[in-house]
């Protein structure tokens, strides 16, 4: 094919695919004028319906250019009238400005004319309030009306005179006040009171009422502590005398500022009692030293500190050795009083607290200038000497609370006493009422410090000075008869060996055992009430904790709890020592007499058997016999756990002379009769069920019940067949060979 062939091919394709590209557009052009011609009527109605709207069009918009027109006007009408208006604003204003000059005037003369008459009529509340007036007029307008008018030397001379009297009025004001206070002319003291703000001086006014108040506060103060001093010793009322003296303190201040609250609200205006408390606070710290000085030389409390502080030395310094220890019951009443002194300060700082930050939110609305008064707040009773005593009380309280707590329980456990027909002994009441005693006494503080710290002291006494106690006394041993007399000389002996026991002292150490464990499980009860009294207590008092302080609290509650796990180790390992004494010497010779019996029976020997005393029924009495001597001396906790170890050593040996018998099918059901009569007496006995424990035991026994290999597949792996196998497939297979009338063969050939 040549060159010219192959161009007229292409140009040929080319001109096909461009016809049949036409070909479409003219399809889809058809398509489109075939839809423009179906719509046409549709079309035609509307551009007759738009036709119709010509005319009402052009009214519409014949209207809408008439009221942009008369917008138009109405807006330079309006701009015209806004002119006018704000000429008007202006012009009152001058006029506003001018009555106001006018005013000022009028009243600036009407003062400098009154005010002298009134300082001689020794009317000081009326000169004061021309003053008042006087002081509210705008300085520097004054100086401007001075300026603008014809009469100014006149105007000047009225502002000399006011000024003069404001001065003059001042000095006569302060010195009629320090006149009524000297002559304690309360009335007058009010008065004048009342008429500083009206001259300006608000601070000097507070502050000489304040001082005032202060020698009020300080001569009764000083009355109240020399009364406490001389109180006799034979008062009922001496132990917490300066108790009363630091809450008459406190009750007296509360009251001057709930009484002259109102007064200062009144003439010197909201938010102004912080600067008031800031001088009663000074009285207040210098009286409460005062007082706690006194009271510290009366109850000698450094000297009882140090004295205890040496006896802490006592083991670790052979010189302090001869010191004699203070008797807790002669600090128990000056716990007491210091917690009570603690509270009232605490309860006196949230007072104060309450009325200055109510004060604060009514009388000042800028929030950075309330957020100052706030925090001058916080600085003025973090720094008060009253906040330094404050915690001088709570350290001196936890001192001797901790000395208190240590000793008396050291004393409860020394002093511990047992009457028989009691399950524990005197100990534990004595302990808990001790514990209890000092937690209830750091919360009547009112300091969640002070009460975190008491209970981390109490976890710390339970968990070494008395729970070590238990677990030393329970170290003794439980010293029980035994099966022989060369099995009780041996044992005889090594116990006297280690210092365990003394000879002939057996039913003694036999009695201190069973207390110590009864003691242990009554403590577990006393701490569970314990926990859950303390937190209902603690929320009484300090309601409004916020979460962090509820954390630290349930932190150091925990502690406490934590000591009801160690008493658990102590009860756990009490009951190993009554499992090793008391059961299994007994409990093995017992079971193993089973070996005796043959269980591979006739029927004539199983109705032998079962007419004459049998081996379950024998263990049976036995176990009665060994349960009863401890059924009425254990506690109901204790005694559950004993049956628990009981019924351990009982199944598990149980099951080993088992595996060392044989059996034929009537030996295997008289076994399964065994075992159910045992697990239902045991069980019978407490309020747990045992059968759980029985589970392998009566597992072995249905096995040895068969009459056949094959039962074993019914039991095995049967979705319905109700058992939990505790056994193995290996284990099956071992209780299955004691059947004598089972085939070996047979057995391992077993799949399971």
């Amino acid at each position: 094919m040549s060159l010219d062939d192959i161009a007229y091919a292409e140009i040929e394709a080319q001109c096909h695919q461009e016809l049949e590209q036409l070909k479409l557009e003219k399809e889809k052009l058809v398509s489109q004028l075939n839809g423009m011609l179906s719509q046409r009527t549709y079309i035609e109605d509307k551009v007759k319906g738009l036709s119709r709207l010509i005319p009402t069009l052009k009214v519409m918009k014949q209207e809408a250019q008439e009221l942009v027109t008369t917008i138009n006007d109405i807006s330079d009408s309006s701009e015209k009238i806004s002119s006018k208006i704000r000429q008007l604003d202006t012009a009152r204003g001058r006029v506003d400005e001018c009555l106001l000059r006018v005013n000022d005037l009028i009243d600036l003369e009407i003062c400098s004319q009154g005010v002298q008459q009134a300082i001689l009529d020794l009317d000081y509340e009326k000169g004061a309030a021309h003053v008042h007036r006087f002081l509210s007029m705008d300085q520097s307008l004054l100086k401007r009306t001075a300026n603008d008018t014809n009469n100014m030397s006149d105007m000047l001379k009225s502002v000399r005179t006011l000024q003069e009297a404001t001065a003059q009025l001042r000095a006569i004001v302060e010195h009629k006040f320090d006149e009524a206070v000297n002559n304690e002319d309360l009335g007058s003291v009010e008065r004048f009171f009342k008429i500083f703000p009206l001259l300006g001086m608000q601070e000097e006014g507070i502050k000489n009422f304040c001082t005032f108040l202060c020698t009020k506060v300080a001569l009764t103060a000083d009355k109240n502590l020399k009364s406490a001093i001389s109180t006799p010793l034979a008062d009922k009322r001496q132990t917490v005398v300066y108790a009363d003296t630091l809450i008459l303190l406190f009750e007296g201040l509360a009251r001057v500022i709930d009484t002259h609250q109102p007064l200062l609200e009144t003439y010197y205006g909201p938010g102004r009692l912080l600067s008031a408390l800031e001088i009663l606070q000074k009285e207040c710290d210098r009286q409460i030293r005062r007082v706690l000085i006194e009271w510290g030389k009366s109850r000698q409390i450094e000297k009882k500190i140090q004295q205890i502080a040496d006896l802490s030395k006592m083991s670790s310094n052979s010189s302090f050795s001869k010191l004699e220890k203070i008797d807790p019951k002669d600090l128990d009443i000056l716990i007491g009083e210091i917690t009570l002194m603690h509270f009232r300060c605490e309860l006196y700082i949230k007072f104060i607290r309450r009325k200055v930050l109510a004060d604060i939110e009514v009388g000042i609305l800028d929030p950075e200038q309330k957020a100052t008064q706030i925090k001058s707040l916080d600085s003025l009773i973090l720094n008060s000497e009253l906040s330094q005593c404050k915690h001088d009380l709570l350290s001196h309280y936890l001192r001797l609370e901790q000395y208190f707590m240590e000793e008396s329980v050291a004393k409860a456990v020394s002093m511990d006493v047992f009457e028989s027909g009691q399950e524990t002994s005197s100990m534990v009441d004595d302990t808990f009422f001790i514990v209890r005693k000092c937690i209830r006494r750091s919360i009547s503080t009112g300091s969640l410090d002070g009460i975190c710290v008491i209970i981390n002291n109490v976890c710390r006494v339970l968990e070494n000075d008395y729970c070590d106690v238990l677990k030393a006394r329970l170290k003794q041993g439980y010293p029980s008869g035994y099966l022989d007399l060369t099995q009780a000389y041996n044992v005889l002996q090594n116990s006297i060996q280690q210092g365990r026991l003394q000879p002939g002292d057996t039913e003694q150490a036999r009695t201190a055992f069973i207390v110590a464990l009864n003691n242990a499980d009554s403590s577990t009860e006393y701490v569970t009430a314990l926990v859950d009294s303390v937190m209902k207590e603690i929320e009484v008092v300090c309601p409004n904790m916020n979460s962090k302080e509820r954390g630290k609290l349930e932190s150091c509650l925990s502690g406490i709890s934590s000591v009801s796990a160690k008493l658990a180790e102590i009860i756990e390992y009490g009951i190993q020592q009554l499992k090793s004494a008391a059961i299994k010497p007994r409990i093995n010779p017992w079971v193993d007499t089973f070996m005796n019996f043959s269980h591979q029976l006739t029927e004539d020997e199983l109705s032998a058997y079962e007419g004459g005393e049998s081996f379950v029924q024998t263990l049976i009495m036995n176990l009665e016999t060994l349960l009863s001597s401890f059924r009425d001396i254990l506690s109901e906790n204790n005694y559950n756990h004993f049956i628990q170890a009981l019924t351990a050593e009982v199944t598990q040996r149980f099951e080993k002379v088992i595996m060392k018998s044989q059996f034929n099918r009537l030996g295997g059901l008289v076994l399964d009769k065994e075992v159910r009569s045992l697990a239902g007496y045991i069980t019978s006995d407490t309020y747990w069920s045992a059968r759980d424990q029985f589970a392998r035991l009566t597992q072995i026994a249905t096995i040895l019940n068969f009459e056949q290999i094959e039962e074993i597949r019914d039991y095995w792996g049967s979705s319905d067949g109700g058992i939990t196998w505790r056994l193995t497939p290996n284990e099956i297979k071992s209780v299955l060979a004691l059947r004598v009338d089972f085939k070996s063969e047979e057995v391992k050939k077993l799949r399971l």
